[in-house]
């Protein structure tokens, strides 16, 4: 594992590192949303609510989350899946489940990108751009809501989980 780097520009962060693993390996854990929990830099995601491996671009997931900062402090989102090239770009969009079962999506896409650098080394991209978000939500809600350490903390989970570490 070879040492993080993050840039942030005025809607998009991201951070890259590199991990002695094929990318197929990092893509599958990627689409397993079992596995989120563990990658997550936060501790906002808690668990899985839909299991199944993601298959296919439309797919909806949903995560139980907790934020000290929410109204509820537990809540739900509901993530459609927007990218999946297997084994190199997995991406969705994040969002909530309305009381009548109607999707509403706030306009950032959490993206992981994966560049293959031998048989058994990638270099994983995470990226978080809030450029479609509108200018309501950008009023009640500070973007990015985490700091830029947020995705290497991820990456370096996610690292440890796909290296059996």
């Amino acid at each position: 594992m070879t040492r993080s780097v993050h840039t942030v520009d005025q809607e998009n962060v991201s951070a890259s590192l590199t991990v002695a693993v094929p990318a197929a390996r990092v893509f599958a854990v990627l689409a397993d949303p079992a596995a989120h929990a563990a990658i997550d830099g936060t501790s906002w995601v808690q668990e899985a609510v839909n299991r199944a491996p993601l298959t296919e671009v439309g797919q909806i997931f949903r995560m139980d989350m907790y934020h000290d900062n929410h109204p509820n402090g537990d809540y739900r989102v509901a993530n459609k899946v927007q990218v999946l090239d297997p084994p190199r770009a997995i991406a969705w969009l994040t969002g909530s489940e309305k009381d009548d079962g109607r999707l509403e999506f706030g306009g950032w896409l959490w993206r992981y990108d994966l560049v293959p650098l031998g048989p058994s080394e990638t270099e994983v991209t995470l990226s978080y751009d809030w450029s479609a978000v509108s200018p309501y939500l950008r009023e009640h809600i500070r973007f990015p809501p985490f700091g830029p350490e947020h995705l290497s903390n991820s990456l370096r989970h996610l690292a440890e989980l796909v290296s059996g570490g």
